[in-house]
């Protein structure tokens, strides 16, 4: 059996739940979070000068990659899925981010929801450095500081300053170690879709194959006419892209006419 990231699905029902906490708390506005905010701005601009260091020292930045994921889709709370969608996903660097469903299963309404949420990682991928999570793209407020698991980590607000595709409004967890975002909940700030009226990610990010990518995807969308569904994604592991093979320029045996090696030089012997 093939193996994705640590967060196995038996274990992510919490995140349905959570996710859906989420829905009615990002009704409330950003000066909710700034009541627990940091009153010190230059701590605050420091640890955003080691999380914009840690992402622009991301091998997978400029490495070409290959991941599988996997979705299990629902409607509304009911808990069986009606849909089972894989998904192969591509980038090459700096900005070219493609998917392309390989099997869907079930509701052939769950391959648009599926659709649309890609398409909002590809327009991200494509905007490059406009829609990272910098101080170029974003407002930040500290909200607490807490641990995931045994690893310390700062919560953060972050406001987009446009109103763009592939821009969130939401938070971010940051390691207090590493530096890097291990999550993100939020909600675009363009929608990817007219028949999207509401769209809620969350992503998980995980170091594997020396990548700090995403592992998990999950995502609730209320959909016009039809209601809600959930999105379970899960990646599995990441594979280097495979470049074409180069094509051996031919050699010409040397001939009689052509000058031999001088003795003094030696030549390179075969591995």
């Amino acid at each position: 059996m093939r193996q994705g990231f640590p967060l196995a699905r038996s274990a992510r029902s919490n995140v349905f739940f959570f996710l859906y906490l989420f829905t009615t708390a990002l009704i409330f506005p950003a000066f909710l979070h700034a009541q627990d905010a940091d009153s010190n701005p230059q701590n605050l601009n420091l640890l955003l000068d080691s999380v914009e260091r840690a992402e622009e020292q991301n091998p997978a930045r400029t490495q070409a990659y290959e991941i599988t994921r996997e979705y299990k889709v629902f409607r509304g709370h009911d808990p069986n899925s009606v849909a089972d969608i894989t998904a192969q996903i591509s980038f090459t660097p700096p900005d070219i981010k493609t998917f392309q469903i390989t099997e869907a299963r079930g509701n052939p309404r769950a391959k648009e929801i599926v659709n649309s949420v890609l398409e909002q990682e590809v327009t991200s991928a494509k905007e490059g450095e406009k829609n990272d999570i910098s101080r170029s793209n974003y407002n930040f407020a500290f909200v607490r500081k807490e641990n995931f698991g045994a690893v310390p980590e700062y919560v953060l607000h972050i406001v987009p300053k446009r109103k763009e595709k592939g821009l969130l409004l939401g938070d971010i967890w940051v390691d207090a170690e590493s530096y890097h975002i291990r999550q993100i909940i939020g909600v675009p700030v363009k929608s990817p879709s007219f028949w999207i009226k509401n769209l809620h990610i969350t992503i998980q990010f995980a170091a594997l194959n020396g990548l700090w990518i995403p592992g998990s995807v999950d995502a609730i969308a209320t959909i016009r006419l039809l209601g809600l569904y959930i999105l379970s994604g899960l990646d599995l592991a990441p594979t280097p892209a495979t470049a074409p093979t180069p094509t051996p320029t031919p050699t010409s045996a040397p001939t009689p006419t052509q000058a031999p090696i001088p003795p003094s030089v030696p030549t390179k012997p075969n591995p």
